[in-house]
């Protein structure tokens, strides 16, 4: 046991600063650099709990002035029995220490699993969420959990409670301001913590409690290798085949190929022959990983160039939203009649285009919250009998009753199309879920559709 002064430990900015004797800091030198400026040692906020682990293991006292949370006593009401993969889930992430990531299919009991772990640290608690929408959804799940206020910080609101839901954009931003209030920090859809700025988020906390949630935890940037230093390793995966018929509604997916109409078929061989060979003068492989980006950026340096952007815009646009598939479309929507409906699309236009000729709701980034609310609720109870959107609705969506989902159009991710099968897969009595994909024949979308169903649940 040393005799000198304790090391003292403060939160500044996102940051820790370690003021201490170099001979007690041995033990937890490497995660620091000294600071000149200061007058101290500092590391990322992150670094806490290991700094403090450390410096108590090697018998250094510590005055740590850091952490503004205090012990809370937090009941859930009502409590709903986990099922028996949420307990493994939860158990799993304890024996971790408290910190990893959860992987379930939508529709699964995500939320249960982040109660249950609030109810078991009894500390302050951060949710962050990717959209407004799924911050007001979990600020009503835990008001309704816990019997407590809430605090909402984004989307022109910042009230800060020991539980708190935020946004990723709001949180990487007041992260310097609010990384020392909260002792567990909940990340729903995971997926969106690796990016180069939401990553400050969880770098720039204390908070030695970490639970990662997702559906979908693969990026085709390979950013989620950084989990584990983030909020943690997946502690507990499980998959939607593994939970459907039981937990998950059954299902069934179809792929129906949409042969173009022959006037719109030569226009699109037109347009893709055009940018084509633009890109083949230009010796562009699109193929590349940064092909597609060369082929934007010499595409607006030439007027044959610019003729290219348009070209591959309008062969896009036809294979996207072609009057083939719209005839489609309405077969399925008299097909379906009965069964509510979401329809999925790449873009807003077509989304609208849909909207207009079917005479359905459109939910887009450009509608208002209380309004997306409002169609969402008319779909519940039956007022509507479909809606329309692009991809505002592929995460976090509580729409309980849908049972259809018609994918019109989208890109070729896997996380993607699984989070828009997860739409329809919440269990309800006497449910089964159908996921149909319309994809336009001997077109680009017959890659892209195999590329995203490249996934146990389409096999």
């Amino acid at each position: 046991m040393t005799d000198s002064a304790p090391v003292e430990l403060r939160f500044f900015a996102g940051t820790l600063e370690v003021r201490g004797a170099e001979a007690d800091l041995l033990a937890v030198r490497a995660l620091l650099h000294v600071d000149p400026r200061a007058g101290c040692h500092r590391a990322p906020a992150a670094a806490y709990p290991d700094v403090v682990l450390g410096l108590r293991a090697a018998g250094v006292p510590v005055q740590d002035g850091a952490r503004r949370w205090r012990p809370l006593t937090l009941s859930v009401r009502e409590p709903t029995p986990p099922r028996p993969y949420q307990q493994e889930a939860l158990r799993g992430w304890q024996e971790a220490g408290r910190r990893g990531v959860v992987v379930l299919p939508t529709g699964a009991g995500k939320t249960l699993v982040a109660v249950l772990a609030i109810a078991d640290v009894q500390r302050p608690a951060l949710v962050v969420a990717p959209t407004l929408e799924l911050v007001r959804q979990w600020s009503g799940v835990l008001a309704n959990a816990f019997g407590v206020p809430i605090g909402v910080v984004g989307g022109g609101e910042h009230k800060v409670e020991a539980l708190t839901v935020t946004t990723y954009d709001s949180a990487w931003m007041q992260m310097p301001h609010l990384g020392d209030r909260f002792a567990l920090l909940v990340f729903d859809e995971a997926h969106h913590l690796p990016s180069d700025a939401y990553q400050s988020a969880a770098t720039m906390a204390l908070a030695p409690y970490r639970l990662g949630l997702t559906a979908t935890p693969e990026r085709t940037d390979g950013q989620h290798e950084r989990y584990a230093h983030l909020c943690g390793p997946i502690v507990h995966r499980a998959e939607i085949v593994e939970l459907s018929g039981l937990w998950l509604a059954d299902y069934d997916t179809e792929r129906v190929l949409v042969d173009l109409d022959d006037d719109e078929r030569a226009l699109f061989e037109e347009a893709r022959a055009c940018y084509r060979g633009f890109c083949a003068d230009a010796g562009v492989r699109l193929g590349d990983p940064d092909g597609f980006a060369r082929f934007l950026r010499l595409g607006g340096r030439s007027p044959e160039g610019r003729e290219a952007l348009a070209a591959y815009r309008l062969q896009r646009r036809l294979a996207f939203g072609s009057r083939a598939k719209l005839r489609r479309l309405g077969e399925l929507l008299q097909r379906f009649a009965h069964e509510p409906t979401l329809i999925f699309t790449d873009d807003n236009a077509t989304a609208y285009s849909i909207s207009r000729r079917f005479l359905v709701p459109v939910i887009t980034h450009q509608t208002r919250l209380r309004e997306r609310v409002e169609l969402l609720a008319g779909l519940r109870g039956g007022r509507y009998g479909a809606v329309v959107t692009s991809r505002v609705l592929n995460e976090g969506v509580d729409v309980p009753e849908a049972a259809v989902a018609i994918v019109v159009s989208g890109t070729g991710t896997v996380r993607e199309h699984v989070q828009r099968l997860g739409r329809v897969l919440r269990k309800v009595p006497g449910k089964r879920a159908l996921l149909v994909e319309l994809v336009s024949a001997d077109t680009g979308e017959t890659q892209t559709s195999a590329r995203r169903r490249d996934h146990i649940a389409y096999r």
